[in-house]
């Protein structure tokens, strides 16, 4: 098996299966695919919407899927998933699809978890008041939280980083206490017969740092700001945008997509993450952010920097590049094959991490 420069783990979203609470905020079988298939261009030009080819519009409550997104994972060099994982204070939202490749065994494909600590509200629709889940920190959550994670931490798919299971917290700085929050899973880690926790925290356009806040590293994850900038050569939205007082951002991709990844090297542990397309417009229409004009061989240039950098600064495990995300559908961002694209970003994925990529797909 060829060595390849780095281990890519993509972020994978689990939001394509019904469940009740997304039926009673938004109507009954909602999910993902309800706002990614709606889509509509906004102007000359704008990819909208995307629509999936090899896999259809998945349900998540199918081991076929599941089967099939692992075998084409793997099949161009990502080395697992990291499912976004919803706790609010002890309950779960959309849990189902972990559970069910926890308890099946299947697929044999590895993965890690994300705690997507924030509160859900009605943004992407208008009402950015209207909290439906709230994010909460009650006493005792830690234990109860941690007893729920540790049967994935133990499975022998779960990602490690030397010899330690990799967990991800989305807003670091959103914990009352982040120091004594890694203090504390790290013991209860090792009091369960775990070596400990690798624990990672995402980098937002923030001071995040992870050394000083107890954490092993950082995703940087830096998206282009949101601006409200709309070029002139689409004057009719500009002036719909303004008269709305709505934020649409319509930035370039190819001015922009090489500002993600870091250039000079940190004096802490950071793992780039590359990112090969954007447009939430599905989701949040004119308060949307729109990186028009994403090609598989502009994303080439963003993950041979990615890879350069890894190569450069970290070592062995650590040699990490977070890949946002497999299948954010809703927000212009995945590798999933498009009816655009097909295999295209997978391709150059597999090309640049050196692996052995498979023939180009042919429909």
């Amino acid at each position: 098996m060829t060595r390849r420069n780095a281990r890519v783990i993509a972020f994978y979203l689990p939001q394509f299966h019904p469940i009740p609470e997304n039926d009673a905020w938004w109507s009954p079988g909602f999910t993902e695919w309800t706002n990614a298939a709606r889509a509509r261009p906004l102007f000359r030009g704008h990819y909208q919407p995307h629509m999936p080819a090899d896999l259809g519009f998945y349900d998540l409550r199918l081991p076929e899927t599941r089967a099939q997104q692992a075998e084409l994972a793997a099949r161009y060099g990502v080395e697992g998933f990291c499912y976004y994982h919803y706790w609010f204070g002890g309950r779960e939202l959309l849990q189902r699809p972990l559970d069910e490749v926890l308890l099946s065994g299947e697929p044999d494909f590895p993965f890690c978890v994300c705690w997507a600590n924030e509160s859900w509200t009605g943004i992407w629709h208008g009402e950015p008041r209207r909290i439906l889940m709230e994010q909460t920190y009650p006493p005792g959550d830690d234990e109860r939280h941690f007893e729920r994670l540790l049967p994935f931490f133990r499975d022998r798919r779960y990602l490690k980083v030397n010899d330690l299971p990799l967990m991800v917290v989305y807003k670091p700085l959103e914990l009352p206490d982040p120091k004594q929050f890694c203090r504390r899973w790290k013991a209860m880690a090792r009091d369960a017969g775990l070596d400990g926790l690798y624990l990672v925290g995402v980098k937002h356009n923030d001071r995040f740092l992870p050394e000083p806040a107890g954490f092993d590293a950082a995703i940087l994850q830096k998206l282009a700001p949101k601006t409200g900038t709309v070029p002139w050569r689409y004057a009719a939205l500009k002036i719909k945008s303004k008269l709305h007082r709505c934020r649409l951002t319509i930035l370039d991709y190819k001015k922009v997509h090489l500002q993600s990844i870091r250039t000079e090297s940190t004096s802490y542990k950071e793992f780039p993450c590359i990112i090969p397309n954007w447009d939430n417009t599905p989701r949040s229409g004119l308060n949307g952010l729109v990186l028009h004009g994403s090609t598989p061989e502009l994303f080439r240039a963003q993950v041979k920097k990615a890879v350069a950098k890894v190569q450069r600064d970290l070592q062995g495990e650590e040699q990490i590049i977070f890949l946002k995300s497999w299948n954010e559908w809703a927000e212009g961002n995945h590798v999933e094959p498009d009816l655009k694209w097909g295999h295209a970003y997978l391709q150059v994925l597999a090309e640049e991490l050196n692996s052995t990529p498979p023939e180009p797909h042919h429909d």
